[in-house]
Parts: structure tokens; sequence; C-alpha cells
């Protein structure tokens, strides 16, 4: 049970991520840089009691920044899109 929780970190919350959840059913969560669609497909289900028609996996590059004169890279994450099976819900931030 606790592999499912080191392989999806957190939700990402974004303006586009709350609209894919509203209309399309979709939830977008930071995933393992080393986990599959099949691992994250499982966790998603054992963790949420869903069920999951769908996964997308895709990764962020990190954007560049600099510290004085020294330059340098925000680390890169992957993240996961999940589509849900109609009448299943994720609900995170209900009331916010």
């Amino acid at each position: 049970m606790s592999e499912n929780y080191t392989i999806i970190k957190g939700p990402w919350v974004t303006e586009k991520s709350t609209l894919l959840n509203e209309y399309n059913n979709q939830v977008v969560f930071e995933v393992d840089p080393k986990a599959n669609k099949i691992e994250i497909k499982k966790a998603v289900e054992q963790i949420f009691k869903v069920k999951v028609m769908s996964v997308r996996t895709m990764w962020v590059k990190g954007k560049p920044k600099r510290l004085g004169r020294s330059f340098g890279y925000r680390s890169k994450r992957k993240k996961a899109i999940v589509r849900l099976e109609p009448g299943h819900k994720i609900e995170f931030f209900e009331g916010v």
C-alpha cells in the first residue's frame, strides 16, 4: 500500500488541470519519474477507489533559473493525466 503513495506524489493544480477535471473528468497528478502507465493506473484505483479509463504521461522540462551570476535549471518532473470512468470522481478542493 505504501508503494502507491510513492508513485503518486500529489495533485497538479493549475487552471488548465481544473478545467480538465470539470469538463472531461480528468485528474492531473505529479508522479514518480520511474513509474509507468500501468503502475499509475493501479495506484490511483487503489488510493482513491475509482475506475480509471486511461492514463497519459508526459515530462515537464525544468525552467532556467539564475542566482546571481550562476545559471541553472529546475529539475524536470513527470505528470500524468488520468481519465476516470463516467460516474467516478476525485474531489480535492471542493468549496475552496
